[in-house]
């Protein structure tokens, strides 16, 4: 008995050395990729792989991870759904893909999240890790924090603390209306934004609140008709892809005269939909193209260059910082194993092309400058670059110091 209990010690730990050694040896590295990429929001999607894909031919190009090892992009059609998120999810860890970025949906986002948790509970021998480069909603790092989620985009608090705080010092912002869609990211930016300018800007009315379904709406005429009916003089939308291009769409097409303050006016499409009557639109991001400095410049002209059929241009700065964030962690750890990486990524603090980032130890949120910008013609002073071929670009009007984005948390993270 004394004899085969060191004999089966014996195995298991040349079984753990085997594996070890055969992760160090992989010559690629599989990274899941799970987006919208069919229905209403296949665009962005379509978009975001793109942008994955250039993040990770610069880190191949730079010699990988772990001496060599190259990492290959696997993409997953979430549909835009939870439920086939969960069926992609499934898939992906049948073929053994252990990182996974995903982006699009706060809905999805925490249907995958407490997924994760749950199969890291059931197989820690094959836990993964979740990269949340877009979904925003503040659960996601607060009460419904993981270990294994990792968030490089700022929440949607963060983003509306920044964009009040510019939206405080126009005077001339009377009455708000919220156009949002109906699921957990717009009705957190809904709810954000009153007590945000209640607090900040109380002389500031809200005449309006509307929720919409998310990816049905075809006719955005009937919702800019009430915004014309309330008086409102600005709106505050979080909506993306279709759902803000067809609003913009419905309010030009109206003769509406209210400035916009958004998310994602510049992600796929927003900005063609937007187009020359874009002098009314303000945008709170990670980055914009016209941020400036050769770091900058660079990244823009690259999507363009690696892209040159499409006519959009790189937007989540998330992709970038994520992908080469990971590489690091993985040197770092000197392990493709998940439970390691993600130490190693805790408290992380890394030199991007914006200035230098934290990833918080404490609830997994990336603390990262931000802008605030406007959309004006090409040409303009700090206008190098137009986006989506349109002639017209963002301008920065205020940025944020990462520190200053910084917000309390409730997490109480179990760690493994």
């Amino acid at each position: 008995m004394h004899f085969g209990k060191v004999f089966r010690g014996l195995f298991g730990l040349l079984a753990m050395l085997q594996l070890v050694g055969s992760a160090f040896a992989a010559d690629t590295i599989k990274i899941g990729f799970l987006d919208p990429l069919s229905g209403p929001f296949a665009n962005v999607g379509e978009h975001g792989a793109r942008e994955a894909l250039l993040a990770i031919e610069g880190v191949n190009a730079a010699g990988g991870v772990l001496g060599g090892a190259k990492f290959d992009l696997v993409t997953f059609d979430t549909k835009s759904s939870p439920q086939e998120a969960l069926i992609s999810l499934k898939q992906m860890t049948d073929q053994g893909i252990r990182y996974f970025f995903m982006g699009n949906g706060s809905n999805v986002a925490i249907a995958l999240s407490d997924a994760v948790s749950k199969h890291n509970a059931r197989n820690p021998d094959q836990t993964i890790l979740f990269l949340n480069y877009g979904a925003v909603d503040p659960s996601l790092t607060n009460d419904k924090c993981s270990f294994w989620h990792f968030r490089f985009d700022a929440d949607t608090d963060m983003k509306m603390q920044a964009l009040t705080n510019y939206m405080t010092q126009q005077k001339s912002i009377k009455k708000v209306y919220l156009l949002n869609q109906d699921y957990a990211f717009g009705q957190g930016v809904s709810r954000a934004a009153k007590a945000m300018l209640a607090q900040k800007r109380p002389d500031v009315e809200i005449v309006g609140d509307d929720l919409h379904p998310v990816g049905k709406v075809k006719d955005f005429a009937p919702y800019v008709s009430k915004i014309k009916a309330s008086g409102a003089d600005s709106i505050i939308t979080g909506n993306w892809g279709n759902d803000l291009s067809l609003l913009v769409k419905a309010a030009k097409e109206s003769g509406l005269k209210a400035d916009f303050f958004t998310y994602y006016a510049g992600i796929v499409g927003g900005p063609t939909a937007i187009g020359q009557a874009g002098e009314d639109v303000r945008q709170v991001s990670m980055w914009h193209n016209n941020v400036g400095d050769a770091g900058s410049n660079a990244l823009a002209e690259s999507y363009r260059k690696r892209f040159p059929d499409v006519k959009d241009d790189f937007f989540f700065l998330s992709l970038k910082n994520g992908v080469e964030m990971l590489a690091r962690a993985m040197n770092q750890a000197k392990s493709l194993d998940p439970a390691m990486v993600g130490k190693a990524l805790e408290g992380m603090k890394y030199h991007g092309i914006t200035g230098e980032v934290e990833m918080r130890a404490d609830n997994h949120e990336l603390l990262q400058p931000l802008f605030i910008s406007s959309f004006v013609k090409s040409g303009t002073k700090g206008v190098k670059y137009d986006v989506e071929r349109t002639g017209m670009g963002f301008k920065t009007e205020g940025r944020v110091e990462a520190k200053d984005t910084a917000l309390p948390t409730t997490c109480k993270m179990e760690r493994p």
